[in-house]
C-alpha cells in the first residue's frame, strides 16, 4: 500500500471498529434496568411525568425504567448524581426547565448544564398556574397584587424546588412585573408544597397544572391565572397572566430527559426513538393532556437547541433581578 494511504486507512478502520461498537452497544441495551432519576420529591409534576413515561418506556425497552427521586437545592443534587454516573444509558435525567437557570443560580456546580450531558428529548410542554386556598379571599389576580402592595412582604408563596426552577422564576418574574413584594417558602418538589398550601401554611402556590390540577377540581384550591401566552386545554376558563394587566408576559415550563456526556450515540438514539414512540402513543398524549401537558417529541439536537437559548434566557433574567438561591 501507498504509505500516503496508510493514514487514512487506518483512520477509516477506526471509524468502522467504532461505528461496529455503536451499532453492538445500541443491540444489546438495555440489559439490565435503567434508572430515570429525578430531582423533586414524589407526587410533584417532573415525578409525576417521569412514572407516566418510565411505565411506558420500560415497556418498550423490555427492562424495567426505575424513577429514582434524589429531592433538594432545586434539582441541582439530582443533576450532580447523574452527572458523575457512568455514561453507560442506565442512568438518565428528567429535567424541567429550571434546568436551564441552575449555571446562573448556582454559580459553583460541580457539572456544565449543558456540556456534562448528552440532550436526548424534550418530553412535554405546560404552563405554571397560580393557585389560592379556596378559603382563600383572592378571586383574581388583581386581588394578590393588590394585598401584596398594600402590605410588602406579608404575603408568601410556596414554590416547589425552590431555586431555579419554573415555578420560582415564574413567581420572581410576576413580582418584578407587577412590582410586588412576597416571600417565597421553597419545598423539595410539588407535593411538599401542594401539601404546605392545603393546609394553610402558605398563602400562594406556583405550580404546574399536573400537580395542582385534582386539587383545582376538588374544589381546594382556586386557579387565579396561567403563565402560558394563551390559556390552557385543562383549564380554559382561567385567565392568562397577559390578560390581567401585564401584556406580553410568558412563562412555558418544559421537561425533558437528559444523559450524561459521553453516552453512545446510538442508545441515545434508541433511547429518543422510544421516548417519541410513547409521545405519540394517543392513550399518553391523552394522559399527558388530561393533566395540562403537551406532548412535544422531537430530536435530540432539537431539545439541545432549546435548552441552549432557554439557558440564555433564563440566565439573563436571574442576573437582572438579582435572584438568589435559598
Amino acid at each position: 500500500m501507498n504509505p500516503i494511504f496508510r493514514p487514512v486507512a487506518k483512520g477509516l478502520l477506526v471509524a468502522a471498529a467504532a461505528l461496529t461498537l455503536c451499532t453492538t452497544q445500541a443491540q444489546t441495551w438495555p440489559a439490565k434496568p435503567v434508572s430515570l432519576v429525578v430531582g423533586f420529591a414524589a407526587g410533584g409534576s417532573a415525578d409525576n411525568l417521569a412514572r407516566l413515561l418510565a411505565q411506558k418506556l420500560g415497556s418498550s425497552l423490555g427492562q424495567p425504567v426505575i424513577v429514582d427521586n434524589k429531592p433538594g437545592a432545586g434539582g441541582t443534587i439530582a443533576t450532580a448524581a447523574v452527572a458523575a454516573s457512568k455514561p453507560d444509558g442506565y442512568t438518565l435525567l428528567m429535567v424541567t426547565s429550571g434546568h436551564a437557570g441552575s449555571a446562573a443560580l448556582y454559580p459553583k456546580l460541580s457539572y456544565d448544564t449543558q456540556k456534562s450531558f448528552e440532550p436526548v428529548a424534550k418530553v412535554g410542554a405546560s404552563p405554571v398556574v397560580i393557585v389560592a386556598p379556596a378559603s382563600a379571599p383572592y378571586k383574581q389576580l388583581k386581588d394578590v397584587i393588590d394585598a401584596a402592595r398594600k402590605s410588602p412582604g406579608k404575603l408568601n408563596y410556596a414554590a416547589g424546588g425552590g431555586g431555579a426552577t419554573t415555578t420560582s422564576l415564574a413567581a420572581e418574574f410576576l413580582k418584578n412585573e407587577a412590582k410586588i413584594d412576597m416571600v417565597m417558602v421553597p419545598y423539595k418538589g410539588s407535593g411538599p408544597a401542594l401539601t404546605a398550601l392545603l393546609s394553610g401554611e402558605v398563602d400562594l402556590g406556583f405550580d404546574i397544572p399536573s400537580s395542582a390540577l385534582p386539587h383545582i377540581k376538588a374544589g381546594k384550591l382556586r386557579p387565579l391565572a396561567v403563565t402560558t401566552k394563551t390559556r390552557s386545554s385543562v383549564l380554559p376558563d382561567v385567565p392568562t397572566v397577559a390578560e390581567q394587566g401585564m401584556a406580553g408576559f410568558e412563562v412555558t415550563g418544559w421537561f425533558g430527559v437528559l444523559a450524561p456526556a459521553g453516552t453512545p450515540a446510538a442508545v441515545v438514539a434508541r433511547l429518543n426513538k422510544e421516548i417519541n414512540a410513547v409521545l405519540g402513543d394517543p392513550e399518553t398524549k391523552a394522559k399527558l393532556q388530561a393533566i395540562g401537558v403537551e406532548a412535544a417529541p422531537g430530536s435530540p439536537a432539537d431539545f439541545g437547541k432549546l435548552m441552549a437559548s432557554e439557558t440564555v434566557r433564563y440566565g439573563d433574567a436571574i442576573r437582572k433581578l438579582g435572584i438568589k438561591a435559598e
